[in-house]
Parts: structure tokens; sequence; C-alpha cells
């Protein structure tokens, strides 16, 4: 197919573009570089704004490559797809592939000052610099421009994607698909280690809060979900995050105690009984019968016990982490609004894995098994407990 008639020579071009070399379909005007596109509901074609002065001709060849065959190999959305189709990420648990994803997404879309999009950018040429200073934009934020939009400033999304951005470059490394690995020496962004835990009269009022309004009828105005308040004393009682209260199974009830399979490499461990622990996992039994023997319902129970989970959905199927993050903040913005607790008290799920670990009776070791981590250091992140000392001997 023939090329169609030469470009004459403008002026106006930056300098540094070869204009015999430019690619075909992209255009130049009033300091940009555009293309046309097909209207959204028909009729004529509008001009789309896809790079601005400072881009490369390196990168308009990759803009129209990427327009014209959906993807281009080599860029940064091409590696991030390639290890998505591995077979080291398709072993990683479904709710580390869905972060995985979604971080993705968020860097593949980063507007960049040129106005390209970084998973545009071709792998070889990112540097040190420019994910150094990809994580200080996300962790900073920075205002709106001409080029970009404005970001909020979000320290641990942005060392959550960096450690996703460092783990795939080191994957296309082993894999050929970029020559280093630029995220290594990379220094993540400063996070404020705001734990959020309750206060023991807090805890108090919001646990009878949501005692209360969950005996009320479901869905019905100031109600809230029933297994919050004995999610609440599991969380606390035997130092569960939330996904690991998700997570509890008929495998984890134990004649001794509650079995806690615990995540982010921390060790697992048994909690004793107590007279609250065994009203709640059994209140959320109860819950859980009504929902499967429901009049009507045709729901195949799970004969394996670890395929029973504890908390279920008004459709009997286990609930997910995002469902029970979305539930407590509507309930915590609910005590609030109703005067349960002032906003100053406010409190996280997470939380109350603080006020468990804090609350262990014992020295530092025994809340360190407590809690199933693995290094004092950790533990003293939720120990907030001041400990009582004697004064030095008398000389």
């Amino acid at each position: 197919m023939a090329r169609g008639r030469k470009r004459k020579f403008n002026p106006d071009i930056p300098a540094h573009i070869d204009q015999d070399a430019l690619p075909k379909g992209i255009y130049w005007l009033d300091k940009r570089w555009y293309v046309f596109e097909d209207h959204a509901e028909g009729g004529r074609r509008v001009k789309r704004t896809v790079a601005y002065a400072s881009a490369r001709l390196s990168d308009l060849h990759a803009i129209m490559e990427t327009i014209t065959t959906g993807q281009q190999r080599g860029t940064v959305r091409y590696l991030f797809d390639r290890f998505h189709e591995s077979s080291e990420f398709k072993e990683l648990a479904l709710e580390t592939q869905a972060d995985y994803k979604r971080y993705a997404n968020s860097l593949a879309n980063y507007i960049r000052k040129d106005g390209t999009l970084f998973g545009n950018m071709q792998v070889d040429r990112i540097t040190t610099p420019v994910v150094q200073r990809l994580v200080e934009v996300f962790a900073k934020g920075r205002p709106a421009t001409r080029t970009q939009p404005a970001l909020l400033a979000f320290p641990s999304k942005a060392n959550h994607q960096f450690r996703y951005l460092r783990r795939t470059l080191a994957w296309g490394v082993r894999h050929g698909y970029c020559k280093h690995n630029p995220a290594q020496g990379v220094r993540q962004a400063k996070e404020a280690r705001e734990h959020r835990m309750p206060t023991p009269e807090a805890f108090a009022k919001v646990l009878a809060f949501a005692r209360e309004r969950g005996a009320r009828a479901p869905h019905t105005k100031g109600s809230c979900p029933a297994y919050i308040a004995p999610a609440m004393v599991l969380a606390f009682s035997a130092r569960l995050r939330g996904i690991e209260v998700c997570t509890l199974t008929d495998a984890h009830r134990l004649d001794c105690g509650v079995h806690g399979q615990r995540r982010k490499g921390s060790r697992a461990s048994i909690t004793e009984w107590n007279e609250e622990m065994t009203d709640a996992w059994e209140t959320l039994l109860a819950r859980r019968s009504a929902i499967w023997g429901r009049e009507g319902r045709n729901f195949a129970v799970p004969i394996r016990p670890e395929q029973r989970f504890l908390l279920v959905e008004q459709t009997g199927n286990p609930i997910a982490r995002s469902s029970m993050s979305s539930a407590w903040q509507r309930f915590i913005r609910m005590a609030i609004s109703e005067g349960a607790i002032e906003e100053s008290e406010r409190f996280s799920m997470h939380g109350l894995k603080h006020r468990g670990v804090t609350d262990t009776v014992g020295n530092r070791g025994d809340k360190q098994d407590a809690a199933g981590h693995k290094s004092p250091t950790t533990t003293g992140r939720y120990d907030h407990d001041l400990p009582i000392v004697k004064p030095p001997r008398k000389r």
C-alpha cells in the first residue's frame, strides 16, 4: 500500500524530531501531537491529544503502534500483561492477583509530563530516578497541571505499587522481557504509623452498638449486619486481621481453641476459648445455618469442613474481604453519626488486632506468640502498652 503524500516541512515542530521519520496518522498543532478518532456517537472525526512538545520520536512511534495494534511489545503494559499470564502470577492467592491487577492499571494509566502514559513507555528506557520520582509523586500527591490531573497523597499505596513494579521487573529480567531492574535501590515512601487502635471504652461502646443494631431486622433503617459484633470479638480475642476473620472455617474450630491461620508470613497460633469467643462462634454458626436452611433455598452445603466458611453472605456464599470492609465503614460512620462514639474515637477493624495484642497478659514474648509475629520488632508496632519498670537501685 502506498504511503501517501510526503509531509511538508513544518518549522513549528520541535527541532529534536526527524520529520521524515514521523509515523503516519499523527499530527502537530498548537504545541501538541494529536490523532484523529471517530466520535463515540458517530458523525465527523475528532482530535485527541496524545503527546506534547517534550515527546521523543520513539514515543510517537510507540503511541501509534499502540493505537493501531492495541499493544506494543517492550512497553510497561506489555510486561504487566505477560507477568499476569505467567505461572508465578497464577500461583498467588486470588486476593493478591486482584491487588496486583489494580496496581498495574494505576501505574499503566499514570500520565507523564509529556502527556503520554507510563504504560506506553519502553521498559528499557526506565531508570532508577524515574521509578523514584514515580514513588514520590504517588506518595506526596501533586496538583493538577495543564497535562496532568491532580493526585492525592497515598504513601501506603505508593509503596504497594512500587513493590509490585519491582517484582514484575525482576520477573521480566529472568524471562528476557527487560535487561535490568531499575526498581532496585529505590527508596520507599515513609508511611505514617497510624494504628487507629480503639480505647477500651470506645471498643466497649462500639461492640454494644453493633450488638443492638445487628439484632434488628436486616435491611431496615438503623440496622447493621449481624456478623459485625461477633467478628469484632474474634478479631480482638484471636488477634486476627479482617481477611483472617473472613476466611475462618469449621476446620479452624478445635477443642482447645481457635486455630488462627494468618497471612503476610505470620505464624499460625491457637487461641484458647473463652466465653465471649464461644458465644461469637455460636452466633455466626446459627446465622449461617439460618441462611443455608432458609425455606425455598437450595444451597449445597460443602462436605469438607475447610470449605464451610463461618462468615457468609445472605446468598450463602463466603463473605469477601471487600464486602466486610464496606460493611465496616458503613457501620462505623453510622456509629459516629448517631453519637455512639466521637469522630476522634474512630478505629479500624485492623485496630482490634492492635487492641488484642496490647491487652494480652504477659511479657513481649507472650504477646509475640499470641500475635503470630516472627520478629519482636513487628510485635513492638502492635503492643502499645507502656511497661512498668523499677527505679535504679540506690547507690
